[in-house]
């Protein structure tokens, strides 16, 4: 064991956990604070080992003067730095505002207009009554066949409809 460590070893035997307690009480019970000004406090000991006994009493009350002038120009250093806020200038991402869905249900209330009747017909039953293709068979009065077939070319035309509007990609 070198000199250095030997220090080191009888300054945290003969004081830790006295110079332990004492920073803890001058932090409010903090002790993660605590270690790292003992810490601290000892490094600046073990700096100045050629002038300090690690047995005596007399490197305690220093020790004890060093921890307390780190509490308080640690609290000194934490009222001096001003208040930390969040940055305001951040952009918000954007809140719905449900205009884009009346634009959409607009353009793709115009795209069924271009339809024909038959196949406006389909759709409406199908898709916006939730009706079945044999509910939709009896409403209208056709085969269920021509209902599915309708609704097919429905379909196809209601999305070239919205692709020349620009709704959907071509």
């Amino acid at each position: 064991m070198d000199e250095d460590e030997g220090f080191l070893r009888a300054v945290y035997e003969q004081h830790g956990a006295v110079l332990l307690r004492f920073g803890a009480r001058l932090l409010a019970g903090d002790l993660h604070r605590a270690e790292d000004v003992v810490q601290e406090a000892v490094i600046r000991a073990w700096k100045h080992a050629a002038e300090l006994d690690p047995t005596t009493g007399a490197i305690r009350s220093w020790l004890f003067a060093v921890i307390r002038n780190l509490v308080i120009d640690g609290d000194r250093a934490r009222r001096t730095r001003p208040p930390e806020v969040p940055d305001l200038d951040v952009a918000l991402p954007p809140t719905p505002d449900g205009v884009d869905q009346v634009l959409t249900a607009q353009v793709v209330v115009e795209a069924m207009a271009s339809l024909s009747r038959v196949h406006r017909e389909v759709l409406l039953h199908l898709h916006f009554m939730g009706r079945s293709v044999p509910q939709t068979a009896k409403a209208v009065g056709i085969p269920g066949g021509t209902v599915k077939s309708r609704a097919h070319y429905a379909m196809r035309a209601l999305r070239r409809a919205l692709e020349e509007r620009g709704v959907l990609a071509a």
